[in-house]
């Protein structure tokens, strides 16, 4: 599973550099597994071409099978008896009227966790567009309502690739709500007051000098999971650390 994390780390970050090209000035926020595990299901289903494109754009490696590394991945998220809460989801949603092919079905069940439900997009695409929207809300703890805006989905839509992750956590130590407080937020372009916590505690720290920037760790309960922040210098154009 080791190749699978560095194949996915490598994706996340030319992902994340190709969406910061499009407008350096907004936020972005994804789950790049989310990504990779979906396109990994469309990529079983691949040949020729087209598989050893998408191998090249999920980074994938050659030897071994990926689909299982998925599998084993997939599983070490959903295990239960943790301090936090992460689940992930996939779905496939296909138009009634295809005949797709069982092998696949049953491998997107086995290695992905992934039902395929057969809907009629043909005949009531808004009622499909809301079904899936009601069944990532139902994933996510009504935290993502509508994942599909109106238009996305059409009489010709064939199949829906899915993926629902929500993670809560508590931080291993808590802050005090008491100590939040108003102080100034810096970007590129402008500067802005915003709602700040704040705690005194000992974190692990580091620095990276080609980038200028300070990198704090925050831990979550147990320290199995952590959030990792990066802070670029005063005079260090965000650019330069992206």
């Amino acid at each position: 599973m080791d190749d699978l994390c560095e194949a996915n780390g490598t994706f996340a970050i030319n992902l994340f550099k190709i969406l910061g090209e499009e407008d350096s000035s907004r936020n972005v926020f994804l789950s790049p597994m989310s990504i990779s595990s979906a396109l990994a299901m469309v990529f079983m289903g691949a040949k020729g071409s087209t598989a050893v494109q998408m191998s090249q754009a999920l980074c994938l490696y050659e030897d071994g099978n990926i689909h299982q590394s998925f599998q084993s991945l997939l599983h070490e998220v959903n295990r239960t008896g943790t301090q936090y809460l992460l689940r992930t989801a996939n779905r496939l949603f296909g138009e009634k009227t295809c005949d797709f092919i069982p092998d696949f079905k049953k491998s997107c069940q086995k290695f992905y966790q992934a039902e395929l439900e057969e809907l009629s997009f043909a005949e009531d695409t808004e009622e499909c567009r809301k079904h899936i929207n009601d069944w990532v809300a139902e994933k996510t703890e009504g935290k993502i309502s509508e994942v599909l805006d109106v238009g996305t989905v059409g009489p010709l839509t064939k199949l829906v690739l899915v993926n629902a992750i929500y993670f809560k956590g508590k931080w291993n130590e808590q802050f005090d709500r008491k100590y939040t407080r108003g102080m100034l937020f810096k970007t590129n372009e402008e500067k802005k007051t915003v709602q700040m916590m704040f705690k005194e505690a000992k974190f692990k720290m580091g620095y990276v000098d080609e980038v200028h920037t300070q990198v704090l760790e925050l831990p979550y309960m147990e320290k199995e999971l952590s959030m990792v922040i990066l802070l670029p210098d005063d005079n260090t154009d965000l650019a330069v650390n992206e």
